[in-house]
């Protein structure tokens, strides 16, 4: 029951920076303080916002890594004077196959093959099948790493994107194998967002085929792509042969054309895409050069002359916000594979405020129901438990507010859950300091046996509440995790507040007064 001034003054000092962090919650920022200013941000059901569920195209993924690997298949075969025909993709079955020329030319064509580049030596087989035909096919291992990978990448790229247009506290995270959840408090319109999330964005630089019978019957390795604008044209044959990859920009801005007052976007490339650039404006003057955007032609001008510089523009009639939109996604990224949207919902800000009205009123009604039963039941030991509530729930606030954590009617909940945890303990301490009194014992050894034996009981039951929710936070997922991480922050203060600060009181008040009978 003793405590020295140092730690007296550690546990009275974690109450005051508690109470300081809390502060930024209820004030605004005074200018002239240049200290970070952390807040509690609400989250999407307390704020109102925009949900958006989205679906990565995985089968679309599998068809591009087949459509890759049979350029580079043809390209090995070329290098070595072996012939084909009939090429084929079937996504389905994630195969890519052909016939060879000649009979004589498939062992050669096999050997050929197996010198294509592959991240593991299992990521695909190369075969002859009974028909004759070579197949290459990947491994359903390959195909669910790239999909990770594709999700993982998908998830950097909506943030990046998200980012650039200024919405504030988004929630961007994974649901299953294939989906990523986007909410997005404030933005009660949600529609920019979606066609800003849901456009691919994979840019391209590809010549196009001057054959005008390849117009309406375009040979292989040439598609018909439609143009971005219909106003601009018919549709027209683009190798599939990419030339320069958009992967290789290292910034676009949207900027104003001073030549006709027009908005356009501005490009640059690294050192690799300007030389490619280079190179194949200058093998191609006079040709028609297409600038593909998720195959749709954007613009198709003519070389006239070599571009060395390494940066370029795109005009097409665009508005300031579509040029803006254009240059945050091709900054952010190109996503691995299309955006679909499976759910949306939008919450507007009043059903949020009133969302807020009934979380307060149910925690302040059940801090003053649980205060009131408290004082009733154990009198002075009572307030001093109340004491230790508040701080408890000072020092919650204060650990939310440190990490700039986001608040959601659920967590709320946890806060007023994590009242009932807490007045459990001091229950149990003040019953067995009754217990202790009624077998006669003196108010100072009661208050000691007391202290001692409830302390292993809560601890125990609170580490075990520790452990359940922690590996709810790991497995969870939105409104689940913000549960389970205000329980597990509240279990921490409770401990804290119940072991340390309501025996502190106690302790000082025995000290100050020397009473003959305790208020139990």
């Amino acid at each position: 029951m003793y405590y020295s001034r140092l730690k007296l003054a550690s546990v009275l000092g974690v109450c005051l920076l508690g109470l300081l962090l809390c502060l930024p919650n209820g004030i605004r920022k005074p200018s002239s303080l240049s200290i970070p200013w952390r807040q509690i941000h609400l989250g999407l059901d307390l704020r109102g916002g925009s949900y958006l569920l989205m679906q990565v195209d995985l089968p679309s993924l599998t068809h591009d890594r087949l459509q890759t690997l049979s350029e580079n298949m043809r390209d090995i075969l070329l290098q070595n004077h072996l012939g084909y025909q009939d090429f084929r993709i079937d996504a389905d079955n994630a195969t890519v196959s052909f016939l060879p020329r000649s009979a004589e030319e498939t062992q050669a064509g096999l050997k050929a093959l197996e010198t294509l580049p592959r991240l593991s030596a299992a990521e695909f087989t190369v075969v002859r099948q009974d028909n004759g035909r070579i197949a290459l096919t990947l491994s359903p291992e390959s195909i669910a790493t790239h999909a990770r990978e594709a999700v993982t990448q998908s998830i950097e790229i909506v943030r990046r994107r998200i980012d650039g247009t200024g919405a504030i506290d988004p929630e961007i995270t994974r649901q299953g194998d294939d989906r990523i959840v986007v909410e997005l408090p404030g933005i009660s319109d949600p529609e920019r967002i979606k066609a800003l999330l849901g456009t691919t964005a994979k840019m391209s630089f590809r010549l196009i085929d001057a054959n005008p019978l390849h117009t309406t019957y375009p040979p292989t390795g040439v598609q018909l792509l439609s143009m971005a604008n219909p106003a601009d044209g018919p549709a027209l044959p683009v190798y599939d042969h990419v030339d320069v990859d958009g992967a290789d920009l290292t910034n676009a801005a949207a900027t104003l054309d001073p030549k006709n007052n027009e908005w356009a976007v501005s490009f640059a490339f690294n050192s690799v895409g300007a030389r490619a650039f280079a190179s194949v404006t200058q093998a191609n003057v006079g040709q028609r050069f297409a600038i593909v955007l998720d195959n749709k032609i954007i613009e198709a001008p003519v070389i006239r002359t070599p571009i060395t510089g390494g940066d370029g523009q795109i005009t097409g009639g665009f508005t300031a916000q579509k040029a803006t939109d254009l240059a945050l996604m091709l900054r952010a990224g190109a996503l691995p594979a299309p955006l679909s949207v499976v759910e949306q919902r939008s919450i507007g800000p009043s059903l949020g405020a009133d969302s807020i009205r009934a979380g307060m009123i149910s925690l302040g009604v059940g801090f003053a129901l649980v205060v009131a039963f408290m004082v009733l039941f154990y009198g002075r030991f009572g307030w001093y438990a109340d004491i230790a509530l508040l701080a408890n729930l000072v020092l919650m606030a204060a650990i939310l507010s440190l990490f700039e954590a986001t608040l959601t009617l659920p967590g709320m909940a946890g806060m007023l859950l994590t009242l009932g945890m807490a007045v459990d303990a001091n229950i149990l301490i003040n019953e067995r300091i009754r217990e202790e009194v009624a077998r006669g014992r003196t108010p100072l050894a009661a208050m000691q046996a007391g202290f001692e034996r409830a302390t292993s009981t809560i601890v125990d039951s609170n580490a075990t509440a520790l452990l359940a929710h922690v590996m709810l936070f790991v497995f969870g997922t939105g409104p689940v995790r913000g549960f389970a991480l205000t329980i597990t922050i509240g279990i921490v203060t409770t401990l804290f507040t119940t072991l340390l600060l309501s025996r502190i009181l106690m302790a000082r008040w025995y000290a100050l007064t020397r009473p003959t009978s305790l208020p139990v």
